[in-house]
């Protein structure tokens, strides 16, 4: 059954999931903000007090990379997006998958088409964002795929070695063609990219990273 925030009960059960069962409480005084440049920012899940911090901001838009959700830590978010007159638009993304075409155009077509400053931000704010960053850099801001790598380095908390690695192989799969080829990024994900072929061919050299992947327990 979902919550319903008008009611006293479900309202202290949302605040339980959000700050136990998501960790919350980790978050309180780490939102692992960073300015990507050009309006937007990126951090981890936020919390109904974050959100309101963000009209100082001047925050207009607010990109959910975690999807829509029936638990408390979203329906939290929703509240407070609602309350502040900020536009929450759900684009879920992985963190340990490849993605389709569709969804990186859809990433681009976003990037056009939102009121900004905006803020995007998964639950750690370090490897959906990630890979997000690097598609903003270079749809939005012209960066070369290489220079927007930058996006997916440890100073975000994204680590490489374990299966959020994947995000990386793609990347650096589309420049390694690119040495032999003259093709663009979105070309190259349109006519080239195979989704399920980038990913057989990341895991059948990964070796597996205790620390990500037991530790963590990344989304």
């Amino acid at each position: 059954m979902a919550l319903d925030l008008n009611n006293k009960a479900d309202r202290k059960q949302a605040y339980r999931d959000l700050t136990w069962g998501d960790h919350g409480f980790l978050r309180r005084r780490f939102a692992n903000h960073h300015d990507i440049g050009g309006g937007m920012y990126r951090e981890n899940q936020p919390s109904p007090k974050r959100v309101a911090e963000w009209t100082k901001m001047g925050i207009k838009t607010n990109i959910n990379l975690r999807g829509e959700s029936p638990k408390g830590f979203y329906l939290l978010e929703k509240e407070a997006c609602e309350k502040h007159g900020i536009t929450m638009i759900d684009f879920r993304v992985y963190s340990r998958d490849t993605h389709t075409p569709e969804k990186i155009r859809g990433a681009k077509e976003l990037f056009e088409s939102i009121e900004y400053p905006a803020v995007m931000h998964c639950k750690s704010g370090a490897d959906r964002t990630g890979i997000m960053g690097v598609l903003y850099r270079h749809f939005h801001m012209g960066d070369t795929i290489e220079k927007a790598m930058e996006q997916l380095k440890f100073k975000y908390l994204h680590v490489k070695q374990g299966k959020t690695g994947m995000l990386d192989f793609f990347f650096k799969d589309y420049l390694k063609y690119s040495k032999t080829h003259d093709i663009e990024f979105i070309e190259w994900v349109e006519t080239v990219y195979d989704p399920a072929d980038v990913k057989a061919r990341f895991m059948e050299q990964w070796s597996g990273n205790p620390v990500t992947e037991l530790l963590l327990r990344r989304e």
